[in-house]
């Protein structure tokens, strides 16, 4: 059984022949019953206190529980972040490398067709030097056969000279062959020679 202060105070002890003086041991419950309500004071205080602490050390575990889930958050976030980036920062870099491989294998395309171009350019080049080169000699081959026709068609048109006495007296005493083999006969048909080469 639990005793209050009011115990104490409201307490009764019988009268008896050669007891206790009544005036000291109520005085004496009145100390106890004082130190007792202080004691119950300070025990109400305290706990008190112990509740007050132990709200505030709930709320310190809540904080601190809050802070690490935050801090863990923050930490998967960051990795998360990272991740990402690496990821990302992974495409951007095949992304790029695809597309510099295409533009190389573009430009070696573009080489390899302009070398083709060229090659096909040199060769229709040559083919129409030759054909030109046929065609001026053909040209100068009919050039050179037209004025041999119009030398040969002058020298039909010209009657033959006549030459006087004298000198028909002069080649009837030459040999025949010394008259055939006449000089200017001879230099015309080497001139004719010459431009037929």
């Amino acid at each position: 059984m639990r005793i209050t202060p009011l115990d104490i105070q409201q307490k009764q002890f019988p009268i008896k022949f050669r007891g206790f003086d009544v005036e000291e041991v109520y005085a004496f419950l009145e100390v106890i019953r004082e130190e007792m309500e202080d004691l119950l004071r300070e025990n109400a205080s305290l706990k008190e206190q112990i509740h007050r602490a132990e709200q505030q050390l709930q709320e310190y575990r809540d904080m601190e529980n809050t802070l690490r889930e935050t801090l863990m958050t923050a930490q998967q976030m960051v990795e998360d972040y990272k991740n990402n980036a690496r990821k990302e920062a992974e495409l951007i870099i095949r992304e790029a490398e695809l597309r510099a491989d295409a533009m190389i294998k573009e430009a070696q395309e573009k080489v390899i067709k302009i070398h083709e171009d060229i090659v096909d350019l040199k060769g229709i080049r040559r083919h129409f030097k030759e054909e030109l080169k046929r065609l001026i000699e053909s040209h100068l081959m009919m050039l050179d056969f037209d004025e041999v026709r119009e030398e040969e068609a002058k020298e039909a048109e010209e009657p033959p000279a006549i030459q006087p006495l004298q000198e028909e007296e002069k080649y009837e005493e030459q040999e025949p062959e010394e008259f055939y083999l006449s000089p200017p006969f001879k230099e015309e048909d080497d001139e004719r020679e010459v431009q037929d080469d």
